[in-house]
């Protein structure tokens, strides 16, 4: 329940934020709660997970375009995802999720998420690809893409990550 009302709040409050570019980065001030929590007193491994979800979609109403793909019938999926974990997040701490695109190709979307502690210190780094699928199936990039008004080509994609996707198919 309480990741619901995180993710509601998310796009509540970022539909006031300033937008970014789809290029740009997307930065979310949340905090650990008791049901984060396992029994190593620090949040649970899997958390960061929805932590990243919750940064996506920040960035897609920070986008401007979170209205337009649910009108559209747009869902988004993950279809695979990388984390490494470095130091600690306690209860009741603030954290920060700072998530971006990083790149695509014909298919994915390759998203970079850093979560960092009070202190600013790296608490976790993932990389998650995914896509949009519609209600006539997977949407193109270059068609989500369009829904920002700009045409905008892929950066490079990282060396990790192409040895990741090659890892996928």
């Amino acid at each position: 329940m309480v990741v619901l009302l995180r993710l509601i709040k998310s796009i509540i409050t970022s539909t006031f934020r300033p937008r970014i570019e789809p290029l740009g980065e997307a930065v979310l001030t949340m905090r650990a709660w008791p049901n984060d929590i396992d029994l190593n007193m620090h949040v649970t491994s899997g958390r960061y997970l929805t932590f990243m979800d919750v940064g996506r979609i920040d960035l897609l109403t920070r986008m401007g375009i979170l209205r337009k793909v649910v009108k559209l019938g747009w869902r988004p999926l993950v279809g695979g995802s990388t984390i490494m974990y470095r130091k600690s997040i306690l209860p009741f701490e603030k954290f920060r999720v700072r998530s971006r695109v990083v790149c695509w190709d014909e298919k994915w979307f390759y998203f970079e998420h850093i979560i960092e502690n009070a202190k600013g210190e790296l608490s976790a780094m993932g990389n998650v690809r995914g896509l949009m699928r519609g209600p006539k199936g997977n949407v193109a990039p270059k068609v989500f893409i369009a829904l920002t008004g700009r045409e905008i080509d892929s950066p490079p994609m990282p060396e990790p990550i192409a040895r990741w996707r090659d890892t996928q198919t």
